[in-house]
């Protein structure tokens, strides 16, 4: 069931933010391709500041760095690995977000998930994945 924008599950994870764990990857994975320090250490989990915060704001940070040292993004590929809940249904939006968030275009941000079939911990529900390739372009200077 969607609540304001937020799909509610029984499940969830267990975060000091929001544990939007694609935004996190994503802003770790932009951090990584501009070799800066990873989100855990510029949103430290104990700062109340970051206490429940959204995700969102991770990115739009992630997005300035970005553009303050020239680079635009290239291209995400996002796999998230999770046995529930089912999220085909829930991509479309997820990649709109992440296309608004980081100013690019949709042919640019792909989204994947998969299971692990009921095996370890992640197929036992007690955990999930996620990975991120992601390129970065330079833009073109206008001078």
């Amino acid at each position: 069931m969607e609540k304001g924008g937020i799909y509610e599950t029984q499940l969830g994870v267990v975060a000091h933010s929001d544990g939007d764990v694609i935004y996190h990857s994503i802003v770790d994975a932009i951090f990584g391709a501009l070799t800066l320090p990873d989100i855990g250490q510029v949103f430290q989990d104990t700062d109340p500041r970051w206490r429940g915060c959204d995700s969102s704001k991770f990115m739009e940070h992630a997005y300035t760095v970005m553009s303050g040292y020239g680079y635009q993004i290239g291209n995400i590929d996002v796999t998230l690995i999770l046995e529930r809940p089912k999220v085909a249904s829930f991509k479309p939006a997820m990649k709109e977000n992440i296309v608004n968030l980081l100013q690019t275009t949709p042919g640019r941000v792909n989204i994947k998930a998969r299971t692990h079939e009921q095996m370890d911990s992640v197929g036992e529900l007690r955990s999930l994945s996620c990975h991120v390739v992601l390129t970065l372009e330079r833009v073109a200077s206008s001078a």
